[in-house]
């Protein structure tokens, strides 16, 4: 999975949070772009809507991908199903919510044909496409995520990690699971610390369109989804 940011769509988000002293020090201490516009990957740094000290709604600059020792592969990905039993994900998931903004997302899956009369066994065995996903008639697709503070270079990082669950819609057909996507009047719900998250998985949204999507070159990272 990546995500693409439409600079026109969120331009007052990233010029804001590119001016942020934590966002020039993350680019520092982890060598990234503060760029967070066009396509992102796994370990770039994005605009991530999480609490401020206050506990109101703020813009912060986290990196994708949660580290542990025991692999130097970043942990993308939490699936929603395991999120408050799993060790690495058990804490965030009932004290530091977060949602990212983006334009959509991109997954590689199956294509879809019309009148397709091909077996669920032939479908399968197609070859993968990227398409290109994003929330029904909406700019902005809202995805869930957890996060949390790491030390890297001597600096406490914020980085976030993507919730997902079964696909369903239109989605299942090209893909068996998908972000968890929320609705923009549950965003504030979502990111209170002490607001009941499985509750608000519940409302999670399903009207999602696709398209195949367009190609652009870039080296992908090896991810793990746990």
């Amino acid at each position: 999975m990546s995500l693409r940011i439409e600079p026109k769509e969120m331009a007052e988000v990233l010029i804001k949070v590119r001016k942020m002293a934590l966002a020039q020090d993350m680019s520092v201490r982890l060598g990234k772009s503060l760029s967070m516009s066009g396509d992102l990957y796994p370990s770039d740094i994005a605009p991530v809507l999480a609490p401020n000290k206050y506990g109101k709604m703020a813009i912060f600059p986290m990196a994708w991908g949660f580290t542990h020792k025991a692999t130097t592969k970043p942990f993308v990905n939490c699936r929603v199903e395991t999120a408050d039993s799993k060790p690495l994900w058990k804490d965030s998931w009932y004290r530091r919510r977060c949602v990212i903004p983006a334009s959509w997302y991109y997954e590689w899956g199956y294509p879809v044909y019309e009148d397709d009369s091909r077996s669920m066994i032939e479908h399968r065995n197609t070859k993968k496409i990227k398409f290109a996903i994003q929330t029904e008639g909406s700019d902005i697709t809202y995805i869930a995520g957890l996060y949390r503070y790491e030390e890297h270079d001597g600096m406490q990082v914020p980085m976030f990690s993507i919730l997902t669950r079964e696909a369903a819609g239109t989605v299942r057909d090209i893909h068996d699971r998908m972000p968890l996507i929320l609705d923009k009047e549950n965003i504030l719900d979502w990111i209170r610390p002490n607001s009941d998250p499985s509750a608000i998985v519940e409302k999670a949204l399903s009207n999602m369109v696709f398209e195949r999507a367009v190609e652009y070159p870039r080296f992908l990272p090896e991810i793990i989804t746990a």
